[in-house]
Parts: C-alpha cells; structure tokens; sequence
C-alpha cells in the first residue's frame, strides 16, 4: 500500500501513515456534522500506532473524556476523531488529505441521522449507527 499523506488547511499540521486503511465511509452523525460544519463527513480509520504528526495540534474532548477531536489550532481544520470505543484506531478526515480522490468510501455510518435534503444515489451499505453496532438497512 502506497502512504497516504495530508495536511490542514493552513499547512502547519500534516499527517502521513503506511495504513492500512481499516475501514472508510462518510458518517451522518450529528456531531461529526457540527464539528466539521458540513452535511456529512468523510472518514477512514488507520491503526494509531502508524500514524506520524507534524505541528501541533489542539484537542477537543467530550465532557466524559470518551471522544477526542484533534485539530489545527492555527486554521481551525478538524484532522482526528479518536475514541475510547476504538482504542487502536485514529479516524482521519478524507478531506485532509493530498489526494482526497483517492479516498473510496464503504458504507454510510448514522445514516438514521442523515439531513432529510440530501439524496443517497449510491448503492453503498447504510448502517443506520455504527456498522459494530448495527446491521446496514
């Protein structure tokens, strides 16, 4: 597997990683919409342990400390969900990296929470949680 690489939006945070690539979908979630500002978001999720910083990155936690999101503190640029439900993994934004069309997403995650205004033409499985939670509809 060739490395996939990305950075902010400023430039100041980049991220590279060997993989491989676990997993890859868009969530409908309502958190990642708010997060990110968009109406859904593309995600795939790498092993932690592959995956090498540069710059700083600032962090925003849930209140219980479950959910961490790193981004640039400089541009604002969402760059990491990780949670303590997946230890091992980091999920990184499609939309960070150098070739965003090289991302090929799986499924829809939370499609239950999907904005009601955008229309799915794909044949894509769409889970309405978490695809570990859930079967797709």
């Amino acid at each position: 597997m060739a490395e996939i690489a990305g950075r902010c939006f400023c430039g100041q945070v980049t991220w590279r990683t060997p993989g491989p690539v676990l997993w890859s979908g868009i969530c409908h979630c309502d958190s990642c919409r708010r997060a990110t500002s968009s109406p859904a978001t593309a995600f795939f999720g790498v092993p932690r342990v592959s995956l090498e910083w540069t710059g700083a990155l600032a962090e925003q936690q849930t209140a219980q400390g479950e959910v961490s999101r790193l981004y640039c503190p400089n541009c604002g640029t969402q760059m990491s969900y990780q949670s303590n439900r997946w230890p091992e993994e980091a999920h990184l934004y499609a939309a960070t990296m150098e070739r965003p069309a090289d991302f090929v997403p799986e499924a829809h995650f939370h499609y239950a929470e999907r904005l009601p205004w955008i229309e799915i033409a794909d044949d894509l499985p769409k889970y309405p949680a978490s695809a570990d939670t859930t079967d797709p509809l």
